[in-house]
């Protein structure tokens, strides 16, 4: 390694753009300790730590791709990824019914619309609003999508995000909807990780990297301004300013029936934030719990979800709760809400949305999808629920703001994924479905429960293919992720089906403590100093496979992305007796030093802060300072991208470096491209999971 002058690591995607840009400091940096001699990867662009992911990569994959079903699955993927006869995601804007949409023909892809009752037919006819594909090679550049915003209700002036490689640093540009083109002179943002929405057609409400001091520790705006259009950026008014530690700062506007909300928010950690309405030039703050969830407006009414437990006047609502209240009324002081949605033991909330007419919500009755709409008038509240098509999952997939109608999403193990549009007074009508990706014929999906460390009981789909026998020698591969509140729900899946079950493998779905499966006390059970319980509920499971004989340790394989990738890093270095394949996507891993890359300061309210005492429990369980060389681990297959701004590429650089000079044989895939993701486009996607799978296989198959 060449000499390394002192410094302090990049800590967000400015710093990295600067030293990879400037090329200061020349020399790779050293740190503080020189107890890890791998943080020389920790710095993204580096030509040395480049140079090594690169030959790390071509070794490994080379390898992979030389396993006999890795051909078969590339070419299945790219056909299935790019099929014409997916279904279109909705999203409704005035008149029109919008998709981006991404094929063979259109890599990058293209922003497109129809009308609904084109869209609802058989052959609807798209009308092309942007092509990314001509916009990125205009301007040799490897945009990737990230998302558009448009001004309700006309939907005419949007804000569209675009980054480069698929990073989570965007650039923001002007786009007019009727005259498809970007606005000359209108409202545009150089890359960064900013946050903006519209006020009305000639005000932003904007976070951005305003220049030194403006980002937080986790490199996300620390101040939110009011830009007015045709004023330079710097002129724009600030609304509020966020300590550096603070995780995040935004403003937003809610456009409603009734009128128009002005919003800002302050994050100061996940789960936890402080709302104010802006009146009259005034910041109301909103006296609610910090956990508190804020979820807008319905008919003059707050709509409000509830972490924990809340005593408000004289009233004591639940946890896990849906409560509302009338404007003029909590503002008047009042704290009479009425509750929506009640959880029970086994049933929590899930998404709330919202029509001109109703309030929409979901909830997991045993991780099992519902769906509510409620109705509100002369102060009566009244709910019916919508009969879904079998015992999956729903989702909200988009409403219209001014006719009421709206989209969800049904989904399942072994049925093609199905869209449904609900009109305003009339039942769910299935408009579109996937294609069937494999033949489910003799397939069988059965729920059962495996019991923790500490007593817990911990659901799991088991997802059988034709002609299983418990005889413990099927290739089995558990998926779980157990973090940030995210449930992990049943989805039918074309790669999964075809690629493993087809072939007469197992898959497993586990609901471990942490995700939202169960409400907020199901994630609270593994946070911070529980965290411990996420690894111990994959183990219980993977035990409770085997007691079953469904499989055994050398047929068992489990996988997991981020925070999912850490659960697995850590259950294989915990129980390396319990698996023999492991694959860790765009994972944390080095638990020590996760705070001080990219965004990682934002997560501690997940796993605690290692510069203070919280460390003397995480190093118990963090992968990176627990790998042992004389440990018989499987052959793990860690896999991230170099554009990751998000989980920093060190923490699988780090792990292969460390576990290959310990001896230990592992396979390693660093894509230059993709962010957070499985690559910046379908065919990048493809060739990713062909190389998962086909690892597995070689790893899990006769």
């Amino acid at each position: 390694m060449s000499a390394c002058v002192p410094g302090n690591p990049p800590r967000n995607s400015l710093q990295i753009l600067l030293v990879f840009l400037l090329g200061f400091p020349a020399a790779p940096l050293c740190y503080a300790s020189d107890e890890d001699p791998y943080l020389w990867l920790e710095q993204v662009e580096d030509q040395q730590a480049l140079e090594w992911a690169k030959s790390r990569s071509e070794k490994d994959t080379a390898t992979l791709e030389a396993i006999p079903e890795f051909s078969e699955f590339v070419d299945d993927f790219v056909e299935m990824y790019n099929s014409e006869e997916r279904i279109p995601t909705p999203a409704f804007q005035a008149d029109w019914v919008y998709n981006f949409w991404q094929d063979k023909s259109h890599v990058k892809g293209i922003w497109r619309r129809t009308s609904l009752a084109d869209f609802a037919g058989d052959e609807a006819e798209w009308e092309t609003v942007l092509d990314l594909d001509a916009v990125a090679e205009a301007e040799d550049e490897n945009w990737v999508w990230k998302g558009v915003d448009c001004l309700e209700p006309e939907y005419r002036h949007c804000l569209i995000s675009l980054s480069r490689g698929g990073a989570d640093a965007t650039v923001v540009r002007e786009f007019d909807a009727v005259t498809k083109t970007f606005v000359a002179n209108g409202f545009g943002l150089p890359e960064a990780k900013s946050a903006t929405s519209w006020k009305d057609e000639n005000t932003l409400w904007v976070g951005t990297d305003f220049g030194e001091g403006s980002l937080t520790a986790s490199g996300y705006p620390r101040i939110v301004k009011e830009w007015q259009r045709g004023e330079p950026l710097e002129k724009a008014r600030t609304v509020l300013e966020a300590s550096h530690d603070d995780v995040f700062v935004f403003a937003y506007s809610t456009h409603t029936p009734e009128g128009r909300y002005d919003i800002v928010s302050v994050v100061p950690e996940f789960y936890r934030g402080t709302t104010y309405m802006l009146l009259g030039g005034r910041k109301v703050k909103l006296d609610l719990p910090d956990d508190a969830k804020f979820e807008g407006f319905f008919k003059d009414h707050i709509l409000v979800s509830l972490r924990s437990a809340w005593e408000a006047g004289g009233t004591r609502y639940p946890e896990g709760g849906l409560i509302a209240i009338a404007v003029d009324d909590f503002l008047a002081g009042s704290r009479e809400f009425k509750v929506i949605f009640a959880p029970a033991e086994r049933t929590s909330l899930g998404e709330v949305q919202v029509t001109p007419d109703h309030l929409l919500y979901t909830t997991l009755d045993n991780v099992i999808g519902k769906l509510y709409r409620v109705s509100l008038a002369n102060g009566d509240w009244s709910e019916t629920e919508i009969e879904l098509p079998g015992l999956g999952a729903v989702g909200i997939e988009s409403v219209n703001d001014q006719s009421g109608d709206f989209f969800f999403t049904y989904t399942d193990f072994l049925n093609p994924s199905s869209l449904y549009l609900v009109r305003e007074g009339r039942s769910a009508e299935r408009v579109k479905s996937s294609p069937e990706w494999f033949d489910a014929t003799g397939m069988h999906v059965v729920q059962h429960e495996a019991v923790s460390k500490d007593g817990t009981r911990i659901p799991y789909f088991l997802v059988t293919p034709a002609g299983f026998e418990a005889n413990g020698s099927n290739p089995t591969l558990i998926n779980a992720y157990g973090g940030f509140e995210i449930s992990r729900l049943p989805a039918y899946s074309g790669t999964i089906g075809k690629a493993w079950l087809s072939r007469g493998a197992v898959f497993v779905l586990a609901n471990i403590r942490g995700g939202g499966e169960f409400g907020p006390k199901w994630h609270q059970g593994a946070v911070k100093e529980n965290h411990q319980n996420n690894f111990d509920d994959l183990a219980a499971v993977a035990e409770d496979l085997i007691d079953r004989k469904v499989t055994s340790p050398a047929n068992l394989g489990i996988i997991g992305g981020s925070q999912g990738g850490l659960l697995v890093g850590g259950a294989f270095v915990q129980r390396p007796d319990l698996f023999n394949a492991v694959v860790s996507a765009v994972p944390l891993f080095d638990m020590k030093r996760f705070n001080k890359l990219l965004a990682g300061a934002s997560w501690m309210a997940e796993y605690g802060n290692p510069d203070t005492d919280d460390w003397e429990y995480m190093k118990l369980w963090s992968p990176y300072q627990n790998l042992d060389k004389d440990a018989d681990y499987p052959e793990v297959f860690f896999w991230t991208n170099t554009r990751d701004d998000r989980v920093h590429p060190a923490h699988a650089r780090k792990a292969v470096a460390k576990m290959t000079d310990m001896g230990h044989k592992v396979y390693y895939y660093e894509n230059t491209e993709g962010g957070h993701a499985s690559g910046a486009d379908l065919n990048a996607m493809a060739y990713t999971n062909a190389l998962t799978y086909a690892y597995l296989w070689m790893s899990l198959g006769d």
